[in-house]
């Protein structure tokens, strides 16, 4: 599928920056500044961690287990706060948010786990609703909604089917679905194929990648050299709580890479 055709595909329900502070257009979509993190005495995640995500960038997060990926996703969504440093979302610092502020943030991004956390004995139709009713879209329009999204991540006409009774790679495009019902800025992945075969993983990563070139920002994040080969894009490598910026991918000369910050 060519990008225009992608375009008006994902546009019906991918309008981006229809909730957002305009002049946050002009600004990184997400900014790390100093970065410490730590979860027990001296076990330091991140140290002095700087990294700055444009709008519309398909961005890889790579690096050893425990290396922080998910830990770096976390502080952007506010489910884990630095010990020191600053977290910018559209220009708001994530860490001075109230509780009470915290749902309207993650209005603005969708996320895709590994495991899929999906309400099992609930019916597709009924796990992509939520999102849509925090948003109070009309009743009308959340069926139309929800057609649309399932069409585009290849279940068109499974509203119906029990969670439970899909396959992990069906579970995950829900999950998938359920991440971009909410017309979000930014997309969060984290290890989104990690528990599928291959096969499948490559075709999950073509879902973001349609996704992408709507304009919605995608922050990856994954263990798997093979996904990050498939085609060059930025890669971000945490080692030693840094973050390594890669732009052209892994497969570009070392020469051209450095610690960014």
């Amino acid at each position: 599928m060519n990008t225009a055709s992608k375009q008006r595909t994902l546009g019906a329900f991918l309008r981006a920056g229809k909730r957002f502070d305009a002049s946050a257009a002009r600004r990184p979509l997400v900014v790390f500044e100093n970065i410490f993190k730590s979860f027990r005495e001296r076990s330091s995640v991140f140290r002095g961690l700087n990294l700055q995500i444009e709008r519309g960038e398909f961005v890889f997060v790579t690096g050893n287990s425990g290396a922080g990926k998910s830990t770096l996703l976390r502080l952007i969504y506010a489910d884990q706060a630095a010990d020191a440093g600053r977290v910018l979302f559209m220009g708001r610092e994530v860490g001075n948010l109230t509780a009470d502020s915290i749902p309207f943030l993650r209005r603005n991004i969708g996320i895709v786990f590994q495991d899929f956390r999906l309400v099992p004995n609930w019916t597709v139709v009924e796990n992509l609703t939520p999102p849509l009713e925090v948003l109070s879209v009309p009743r009308r329009m959340i069926r139309t909604r929800i057609n649309e999204v399932l069409d585009r991540v290849g279940l068109a006409g499974r509203g119906q089917e029990l969670a439970s009774t899909l396959s992990g790679g069906e579970q995950q495009r829900v999950a998938i679905a359920r991440a971009i019902v909410g017309e979000p800025a930014l997309i969060l992945a984290d290890e989104p194929t990690g528990n599928l075969d291959p096969q499948l993983a490559v075709d999950i990563l073509g879902l973001f990648e349609d996704i992408n070139e709507t304009g919605v920002t995608v922050l990856f994040a994954t263990h798997d050299r093979s996904l990050l080969d498939i085609r060059p894009r930025r890669v971000i490598v945490l080692d030693e709580g840094q973050a390594l910026d890669v732009p052209g991918g892994l497969g570009v000369s070392s020469a051209s890479s450095g610690y960014v910050g």
